[in-house]
């Protein structure tokens, strides 16, 4: 007799799904399809969101064959910005862990990009964005207007993984109950996890980075979500590792050991491109993290992997620890990331846009409400208004979170209420325009 609530999918049919569908082409599990039906348990959630996302996000980055295509995304720090981003036509969102160390960690502190904060705080900001996204859905579909899918698919930012495959089994599970599409891991030694672009970062051998891709797959796989899994590596400017066991590092290794106990490795491109393809099967996108918008570096990579790995779609962080303007000029920056497309750079994202955007508009506004008082906040007003003819609506703050969608609930409820908050509200009269 079946068990109630047991899940029908067997060990044969995941074994065919991987086998035959396109999807799976090319990736590598080293774990059994006898594995995951065992880790299921009886009862497996439903995650629809995530689902939803990481079907989106791979018909999107398959569909970059004409080199002026690519999926463009800024680094969201908050549900509005991603808001405006989807509402602005981004097709997909970016959720950086520098950004969530900075100003969005459930300890409520400041951080630097060195895995400071609590494990769970990027997933609770994925669930804060989808939340956003969903709201600005409702409000559309409740005011008969909808126009847009605004549930677009989230790439998030796992960093080294917080620990062993362990964590980031237990990550990438918690990233998928919060709606993400997309998953991104790093191989430094989660302990001394540094931002890309500073100094003192550690490699794990190339074996154990794998075993956390794979705990990332395997998290996707009991949940029965086809996640987008992301590796990146940092073996272009890290020069310590923490092991010298593994053959594939021993070419890189100089001998030299640091008063931790940590290995001197030779970083740059040759380091890079054995990682690169140690990854290539595990992954669904290889990103490299580079000091510089770099075309050269960016080609040799693509060329390397694909010669082995047709195909094999990568992506691009388009920095803004670069100093855009002291390498490329105006054309060479206008024409980068269509070249980059070019060389099958799918994914092209810009991580702390949410940060640098936040802080030096209230910045402008801060120094010149000082100066000029109420002319100041006007200004941003009439700027606001002028911007409704290209889409934006957040001018009238009160619909943009929801009120009207809430007067709805209570005229559900009471259809003569006479407490609508909108009704009679200061932006219905003075915002009707």
């Amino acid at each position: 007799m079946t068990q109630i609530g047991t899940p029908t999918e067997t060990a044969a049919d995941l074994e065919s799904q991987w086998a035959s569908n396109p999807r799976w082409s090319g990736i590598r599990r080293d774990y059994t399809a006898d594995d995951v039906i065992a880790l299921r348990g009886p009862v497996q959630e439903e995650h629809t969101l995530a689902r939803r996302g990481a079907d989106r996000l791979w018909e999107l980055i398959q569909q970059n064959e004409d080199p002026r295509e690519w999926i463009s995304a800024l680094g969201a720090l908050t549900g509005n910005q991603a808001v405006q981003q989807v509402r602005a036509g981004l097709k997909a969102i970016y959720l950086s862990g520098w950004q969530v160390a900075g100003d969005a960690n459930l300890s409520g502190q400041t951080y630097p990009d060195q895995s400071l904060y609590p494990a769970n705080s990027v997933p609770a900001v994925v669930r804060r964005i989808n939340n956003a996204l969903m709201r600005a859905g409702q409000i559309e579909f409740t005011e008969e207007s909808t126009t847009r899918d605004w549930m677009v698919p989230i790439v998030a930012d796992a960093e080294a993984g917080f620990g062993g495959p362990l964590n980031a089994y237990e990550l990438m599970t918690q990233m998928i109950g919060a709606g993400a599409a997309g998953v991104h891991w790093e191989d430094q030694l989660a302990s001394e996890k540094k931002c890309g672009h500073m100094g003192g970062k550690v490699l794990v051998p190339t074996g154990q980075h794998i075993r956390t891709l794979n705990a990332a797959r395997l998290a996707a796989d009991v949940a029965g979500i086809p996640s987008i899994v992301i590796a990146r590596t940092d073996s272009l400017a890290a020069n310590l590792i923490t092991s010298d066991h593994d053959e594939r590092d021993k070419p890189f290794i100089t001998g030299e050991r640091t008063e931790e106990g940590f290995y001197r490795v030779r970083n740059g491109l040759d380091a890079v491109l054995a990682r690169g393809h140690a990854y290539a099967e595990y992954a669904d996108l290889l990103w490299v993290e580079s000091a510089e918008p770099d075309l050269e570096l960016a080609k040799a990579f693509a060329e390397s992997i694909h010669a082995k790995h047709p195909g094999k779609k990568l992506a691009y962080n388009c920095s803004p620890s670069f100093n855009w303007k002291r390498h490329l000029d105006d054309d060479q920056i206008a024409k980068f990331q269509r070249e980059l497309s070019a060389m099958g750079y799918a994914f092209q994202f810009i991580t702390l846009a949410g940060f640098h955007s936040l802080n030096y508009g209230m910045f402008e506004l801060a120094l010149d409400y000082r100066d000029r008082q109420m002319s100041a906040y006007v200004d941003l007003q009439e700027a606001e208004f002028a911007a409704e003819d290209r889409g934006y609506t957040a001018t009238k703050h009160q619909r943009e979170v929801g009120t009207g969608y809430f007067d709805r609930v209570s005229t559900a409820l009471n259809p003569e209420s006479s407490t609508l908050a909108l009704a009679g509200s200061t932006e219905e009269e003075q915002f009707a325009h």
